[in-house]
């Protein structure tokens, strides 16, 4: 069990909640809710109940049927587990819930009863067939769930001096120097490379070899595309998902999903985007039309980019077009030499890094029409009433005319320019230049 950030909120929940909700813990497959569940009910109970709805036995489904006797369905769950319960000192856990809507639908019955705590796990919670005339709890608190972000990699390979670094430096606008920021971009770029999927990391640990971690991602996408296949036989998601590395790529102002579709018209497109998103598989930023510190009001759920929900899996989704992605692949992307230009990865590790942060992703274009040249700004965030936009580099800082031009249309919203890259962290006149390891103060 690796160190996990959610531990902390979660325990936060069972002081603060003390049995009135149950805790719905989102996120994608494979990003390690099951196994924090699990460590959490062996840490903080007395005993608990596991139960898996991917493999759990008719015998346990069809107790859901009927719940108006819970002193019979509590008896019948004891005995069919060997556990024992204590109330108020137990945890029950529906795990990959979205596969047998009844037992979500019983959290309301149960935490009024408030005997016992409940914690649920799942993925791909939109998809409608799952949902469908099942009524959802309005006692669950959600928390979602991401990736293993730099920190807790970092935790995972036994460093934990790193970061505490790094957040000075950053707090008081010091570079770090550079022969330590080329160690640092170099264990940065490991990150990227094993990405935050425990799995994988775990992977790394063991072997040290990129190509079983490699496979062990292809495995991972794998899963995702059949989840996929579930809400979408079509395959358009799936063939969206497939796209993201090539979208980017071009640096285009939004997702073109007609180019990828090979179709003007997608009458479902919103939909399997939304469901796309939901599954935390992807993450969407959406263009804001008039940047301010009301971002969500302004989005347009038609221009929108889409970045891979770890940026690990993204690397792999790279080089998909091979059976495995070679060790030397991986060494010249670690090492920062491979000729291409990265900005795109670089770009969704930032994407990443929001996310997990919890902020909502956004960006936005403009164009000016004396030049006729149109500008992009690849993040926004808002900060006290303010917006702060974000442009992302794989290399050097010299020029960021979108910044510049959208501080010349906007200056009186921005609290602080931010400029995300490869270099020591450096101060540009009015923007702030720091380098990717630091996106997580920003």
């Amino acid at each position: 069990m690796f160190r996990r950030k959610i531990y902390d909120r979660m325990l936060d929940w069972k002081n603060e909640s003390d049995g009135k909700t149950a805790l719905m813990i989102e996120g994608a497959r494979r990003v390690g809710k099951s196994t924090v569940a699990r460590e959490f009910a062996e840490h903080e109970y007395e005993s608990y109940i596991l139960i898996d709805f991917s493999t759990a036995s008719q015998a346990v489904k069809d107790l859901f049927e009927d719940i108006s006797d819970l002193n019979y369905f509590f008896l019948q769950l004891q005995l069919l587990f060997r556990v024992d319960l204590v109330e108020r000192k137990s945890l029950i856990i529906f795990d990959e819930v979205q596969l047998f809507p009844l037992a979500r639908q019983a959290i309301k019955s149960l935490v009024q009863d408030r005997r016992y705590d409940y914690i649920e796990t799942g993925s791909l919670l939109s998809i409608k067939k799952n949902v469908k005339g099942i009524l959802i709890p309005s006692e669950e608190r959600k928390l979602g769930m991401y990736p293993m972000d730099y920190e807790e990699f970092l935790w995972a390979l036994g460093d934990t001096s790193t970061i505490s670094l790094i957040r000075s430096c950053f707090e008081s606008r010091k570079p770090v120097g550079q022969t330590l920021n080329r160690r640092l971009m170099r264990d940065f770029r490991l990150y990227m490379l094993v990405g935050g999927m425990p799995q994988a990391v775990s992977e790394y640990i063991e072997t040290n070899n990129f190509k079983k971690v490699d496979l062990i991602k292809r495995d991972i996408l794998a899963l995702y595309e059949e989840d996929f296949r579930k809400f979408d036989p079509s395959g358009r998601a799936s063939a969206l998902f497939d796209a993201i590395p090539a979208q980017l790529n071009r640096n285009a102002s939004r997702y073109q999903a007609s180019s990828v579709l090979k179709s003007k018209r997608t009458p479902r497109l919103p939909e399997i985007i939304s469901e796309m998103e939901n599954s935390k598989t992807v993450l969407i930023s959406y263009n804001a039309s008039d940047p301010n510190a009301g971002l969500s009001a302004t989005k347009d759920l038609s221009v929108f980019k889409m970045y891979v929900c770890d940026t690990g899996l993204f690397v792999t989704l790279m080089f998909r077009n091979r059976d495995f992605t070679e060790n030397v692949i991986y060494e010249k992307l670690l090492n920062d030499k491979l000729s291409a230009n990265l900005r795109y990865l670089y770009e969704n590790a930032v994407a990443q890094i929001l996310a997990a942060n919890g902020d909502r992703l956004f960006y936005h274009t403009f164009r000016n029409e004396e030049s006729h040249h149109n500008y992009e700004i690849d993040f926004l965030l808002t900060r006290k009433n303010k917006i702060c936009p974000i442009e992302v580099k794989s290399s050097g800082y010299k020029t960021h005319v979108s910044m510049d031009r959208f501080f010349e249309k906007y200056s009186g919203r921005i609290l602080q320019k931010y400029l995300v890259f490869t270099k020591d962290l450096v101060k540009d006149t009015d923007t702030l230049c720091v380098p990717v390891y630091m996106a997580q103060f920003l």
